[in-house]
């Protein structure tokens, strides 16, 4: 007798489209670049997403990519709205536009407990932003003064911006997790005169108080100021809490002192994987070009909710902002635990979700490891609901309904069940991993390449691109080239791709390093053109393929170079991997699936680091990775030889990661020396003695 779920299999045979294309046509079909929308036929290879330009006519050689969508002029206002060219005037608009309508969300309430979402509007946060500008012309500080925000994702921190932006002041993030030496550094280096923080962030300035001279004012958030903790008399720096400072400038409103366009909006310290913080000067127009070409390719809705967990301090999350304010966007804010964001996620229900790929790498990871412990009767229905949903989406149909109903709304309720738009960014996402997001939680998925340098986006990819392994094209404020690098032999003449250094021009690259004119010589050229340090490839149809790095490249004894960031990328989906670092290989481990290995084994064990100390844990995950550097192609020189798991994760905490999730290579060197030196010792014993001639 068949059982419910093979009936269950049995009665949707019918929904199963037609396997009219073999795998291997279907690889050449891709290989050609497809893409299909409503209007065009399924496969239309001639689409182009850039236009190539001539550098200088004299020399005729055509080498600049723009978008298709302005290839004569490069795009620095709103399509709809010219009128906007800085972050107060885009806030004026908002506010003007969507007075009433929900703006920012918090589920924390002032005694500390959690509840349902509860909302600010545009016109409420235009009132406090108001208020704060004023408190902070009471306490003195003059236009252009530097002001620092010291405390993760919260209403607070918009409102604080916001008055910023109306008032002439320059925001400047401080990272919580950059430690005290490196938050010293950045407020003196910019010379901050007042700071908002909270009550934790408070103990690590007052540690070191006497230290930042330039600071007047500091303001803590989240606490009357009866609550606040006993404070040191420090002369020439005054105490006061948020909501004293809201009061008082309620009190003394002052006029707005609006910022023009070349104006300074922010200045964004870049902690990068080595070296001390280097602060990005970014200008109002610099914003509002980013801003104005994402919304050229993308639409957004005031109906549309985010959700903001990302690191506010970071280009990627600030960028999003002003799009979020641009088109009337509610903002719902997490708890701050990243523990909690599932939680978060349910109780707000977005319609857009940004991340990186990390986190979509463990999302990845957990949806496939609980297909294959499912049994084989529920695994059969996700390949074939799988199969059938990737097929329709390549060919620009539309799938039967009956898969969601069956296996993909369960999954869908992951991130709240609404969301029509995921984003990705940071950092490469793999091509398996994409498609499989796009199929599982049916929406669009659009990967963007960009850095802090230049206000965010660089290339972002197109709606109704379904090819995944590229990051875009560039978009409408930019144009974009590729440098010859001949040590790595990379150039622009490459076959069947042109390949090289990718350099980037336009209103949305920014002003230079904030008094460090050496290392702003060295990424800028004669021309003008920003040079990334990232090395790309071109697609046919003008989209662009991160595939290297060049400060983050190895050169083996045997004279081969190999990119470290590619190769953790392709071993972050290893289902016993929850990251990965490579020097030689350090796995961080996914602690569920490792321990549900070990049970199937009936391998007996203490705790977690006891089972990452075992060998044959270790050659089980070590096979692993194999099998996934086989199917992702890594050449042989690319292979982990021996590998190294610990049972900690990689965390901001910890100092192992930056703040946009990416590893910081020198530190992770330096914190597993002792597990790499045993790494080469274990593989120098290993390998047979050279032979003697």
């Amino acid at each position: 007798m068949e059982s419910p779920a093979q009936r269950r299999l049995n009665a949707i045979q019918s929904h199963l489209l037609p396997s009219a294309v073999s795998a291997a046509e279907d690889e050449s079909l891709i290989g050609r670049n497809v893409t299909s929308s409503s209007s065009s036929p399924p496969f239309f290879v001639d689409q182009q997403y850039s236009v190539i330009l001539p550098e200088k006519l004299q020399t005729g050689k055509w080498n600049v990519y723009r978008s298709a969508r302005s290839p004569m002029k490069l795009l620095s206002r709103f399509d709809d709205h010219p009128e906007i060219g800085t972050l107060h005037e885009n806030f004026v608009h908002a506010v003007e536009t969507f007075r009433d309508y929900k703006y920012l969300g918090t589920r924390i309430r002032v005694d500390g407990t959690v509840g349902e979402y509860k909302w600010m509007t545009f016109g409420e946060a235009a009132t406090a932003r108001e208020a704060i500008g004023s408190g902070l012309r009471y306490y003195g500080l003059e236009q252009g003064a530097c002001v620092g925000l010291y405390f993760i994702n919260r209403p607070e921190w918009l409102v604080v911006d916001h008055a910023c932006s109306a008032y002439s002041y320059i925001s400047v993030p401080l990272y919580d997790t950059l430690g005290p030496d490196a938050v010293k550094f950045v407020v003196n280096h910019s010379g901050i005169k007042a700071i908002f923080c909270v009550p934790e962030t408070l103990n690590t300035l007052l540690s070191f108080i006497s230290s930042i001279p330039s600071v007047r004012l500091i303001v803590v958030v989240g606490g009357a100021d009866e609550h606040l903790p006993s404070l040191p008399s420090t002369p020439g720096v005054k105490f006061v809490s948020y909501l004293k400072l809201l009061g008082q400038g309620r009190r003394n409103l002052q006029p707005f002192c609006p910022p023009k366009p070349d104006d300074v909006a922010t200045i964004c310290y870049t902690s990068g994987t080595t070296g001390t913080p280097k602060g990005v000067v970014l200008t109002h127009g610099n914003l509002i070009a980013n801003a104005s070409a994402f919304c050229r390719k993308v639409k957004f809705y005031s109906s549309d909710v985010y959700i903001s967990y990302l690191p506010l301090a970071h280009i990627y999350e600030r960028s999003n902002q002003v799009i979020c304010c641009n088109n009337g966007v509610g903002v719902g804010f997490y708890q701050g635990d990243n523990l909690k964001l599932m939680d978060d996620l349910a109780a707000l229900r977005p319609t857009i979700f940004c991340s990186v790929p990390r986190l979509y790498n463990r999302i990845y990871a957990g949806i496939t490891n609980a297909v294959s412990t499912s049994g084989a009767l529920k695994e059969r229905l996700f390949r074939a609901a799988y199969n059938s949903k990737r097929q329709a989406i390549m060919n620009g149909r539309n799938a039967s309904p009956i898969w969601d109903k069956l296996v993909f709304n369960k999954i869908k309720e992951k991130l709240g069940g609404r969301v029509r738009i995921l984003g990705s960014g940071a950092s490469p996402l793999s091509p398996d991993v994409m498609d499989f997001l796009r199929v599982c939680f049916g929406c669009m998925l659009i990967e963007g390449y960009g850095m802090t340098e230049t206000s965010c986006i660089i290339t972002l990819m197109d709606v109704g691109d379904v090819l995944a392994g590229h990051v875009g094209s560039p978009h409408a404020a930019c144009e974009v080239k590729l440098v010859d690098v001949p040590e790595m032999n990379y150039t622009s003449e490459d076959e069947p791709y042109p390949r090289g250094e990718i350099c980037v021009r336009g209103p949305i690259v920014f002003q230079g390093y904030y008094k460090d004119e050496v290392q702003t010589r060295e990424v800028f050229d004669d021309d003008g053109w920003f040079h990334t340090g990232d090395i790309g490839l071109w697609l046919p149809g003008g989209r662009l393929r991160i595939i290297d790095r060049k400060k983050n490249i190895f050169k083996l004894a045997q004279g081969e170079y190999i990119a470290p960031e590619k190769i953790e990328n392709v071993y972050a989906k290893c289902k016993f991997a929850s990251q990965c670092f490579v020097y030689v290989a350090v796995v961080a481990v996914e602690p569920d699936v490792l321990r549900d290995w070990a049970a199937s084994e009936g391998i007996q064990y203490e705790d977690l680091g006891q089972l990452c100390n075992d060998p044959r844990a270790k050659n089980a995950v070590l096979a692993e990775m194999d099998d996934v550097g086989r199917e992702a192609q890594l050449r042989g020189f690319e292979f982990a030889k021996a590998v190294t798991l610990v049972p900690e994760q990689f965390t901001l905490e910890n100092g192992l990661l930056t703040p946009t999730f990416k590893i910081k290579r020198s530190q992770a060197k330096e914190y597993f020396a002792k597990a790499i030196a045993n790494m080469y010792a274990e593989l120098s014993t290993s390998e047979p003695a050279p032979s003697k001639l």
